[in-house]
């Protein structure tokens, strides 16, 4: 069994009277695709945002890379792209890698061959020198993405990464997400969408704040004997709904 890297126990998150996250406990071994799968509201970004160190839970515990959250020092090894685009509308998009890869502490050498490599993945080499402010949807996702790549993370969280993005990229980003898995990065990505679930190594479902199931895609689906992971989902939320 490979190391964790993010152990996650009886987490819980309330904000006034709304309880956004129920005792979640989970674990996520190093050097995997590790899906979150929910509805809009359910949870998801809060759940990420506790595993970044971005937030501290109001209850339970988090540790990642074996260090309790929040710690800058891990929060240095992790890249987190954010569901809406953190990005400098008036600058361009290789002046949006440079600023971001300072925060990051890359010298000029490495930063320079880093955004060369980044802007190549989510292929946005020959629009890097216009304004962000003319990019579509799509291409500033694919841009955020690679800010979050840029000082090549231990863990990379990706939350929502392909809203907006056509059906060719998406399968390419995800191509790369299987190439990064192979050089050592644990890759976290929320999602709502199905199909995305299926490519992930290990899947947690979520809705209302709590874990519905866990496991492979593969083996949730012949635990409840059916063909899709949609179909299990529809399955678990009748359960809730009824219970």
């Amino acid at each position: 069994m490979a190391e964790a890297c993010i152990v996650m126990q009886q987490v819980q998150q309330v904000y006034g009277k709304k309880q956004v996250l129920s005792d979640i406990n989970l674990t996520i071994e190093q050097g995997c695709i590790y899906g979150i799968l929910g509805p809009s509201g359910c949870g998801k970004t809060t759940l990420v945002k506790a595993m970044a160190g971005i937030l501290e839970p109001t209850a339970g515990s988090v540790q990642v890379l074996g260090e309790a959250m929040p710690n800058l020092a891990v929060m240095n090894r992790i890249g987190y792209m954010t569901q809406s685009d953190a990005l400098y509308q008036n600058l361009s998009g290789v002046e949006n890698l440079e600023f971001f890869g300072a925060l990051y502490g890359l010298k000029k050498k490495d930063l320079q061959a880093a955004i060369v490599r980044a802007l190549d993945l989510v292929k946005l080499t020959e629009a890097q020198h216009n304004l962000v402010s003319s990019y579509s949807g799509g291409m500033k996702r694919r841009l955020s993405l690679a800010a979050a790549i840029l000082h090549q993370p231990r863990i990379l969280i990706l939350d929502e990464p392909t809203v907006g993005i056509d059906p060719v990229l998406r399968r390419q980003i995800w191509q790369a997400l299987y190439d990064m898995v192979a050089h050592g990065t644990t890759v976290i990505v929320t999602t709502h969408v199905m199909d995305e679930a299926d490519r992930c190594f290990q899947l947690m479902m979520m809705r209302d704040g709590m874990v519905l199931e866990t496991g492979s895609p593969e083996a949730i689906k012949k635990k409840y004997g059916v063909g899709t992971i949609e179909e299990v989902f529809v399955m678990l939320g009748e359960v809730v709904q009824s219970s």
